[in-house]
């Protein structure tokens, strides 16, 4: 695993600030991992089909629950900021720790919501920081992606990556013959 204190440190800064704070960035990136270095007492994942079922009635789901709460993938209800600020002024105790990728909808609809009650942590790759200065040559070779990085050689780095932009370049491009 590699650590990376310095976003930890930045993100409790924040949680200690504010009772909501995001951890935004792109897929991969690492904000499901990092997010994991930090205890809390709930934590769902808006990908999982059970955790978005359950957020159906979201008031229901989070407010009984104390402590810490983390939420990944918010932007697929952003729905919910208008409740997460509900539940942080009628009781200060809770904290909400939210992922989402970093599109301009999902911070206009977090700010306008919950300003003055959101901090933005916006975490990007892996840095030199993080990995060592003696791994500075793979850094620069395959990237910051976490999963390029710790790939098994090159190769395997290069294949995730190609993969990876794939993903990106035609998801919205219908493959040929199936429709």
């Amino acid at each position: 695993m590699i650590g990376r204190h310095r976003e930890i440190d930045s993100i409790r800064n924040l949680m200690n600030i504010f009772p909501v704070t995001a951890i935004l960035g792109p897929r991969q990136c690492g904000k499901t991992t990092l997010s994991a270095e930090i205890e809390a007492k709930a934590r769902f994942d808006l990908e999982n089909p059970r955790d978005m079922r359950m957020f159906e009635n979201p008031q229901l789901v989070l407010e009984g629950l104390s402590g810490l709460v983390v939420i990944d993938e918010i932007q697929r209800k952003p729905d919910l900021f208008p409740l997460l600020r509900y539940l942080v002024d009628s009781d200060p105790k809770r904290r909400y720790l939210i992922l989402g990728s970093a599109s301009p909808d999902l911070i206009r609809h977090s700010s306008e919501s919950l300003a003055g009650r959101i901090g933005y942590h916006q975490l990007s790759g892996l840095t030199l920081e993080d990995v060592g200065d003696d791994l500075w040559k793979r850094l620069w070779l395959r990237g910051g992606y976490p999963r390029s990085f710790i790939a098994s050689d090159d190769a395997a780095s290069v294949l995730w990556r190609e993969n990876y932009i794939t993903a990106f370049l035609e998801r919205d491009i219908p493959l040929m013959g199936i429709s």
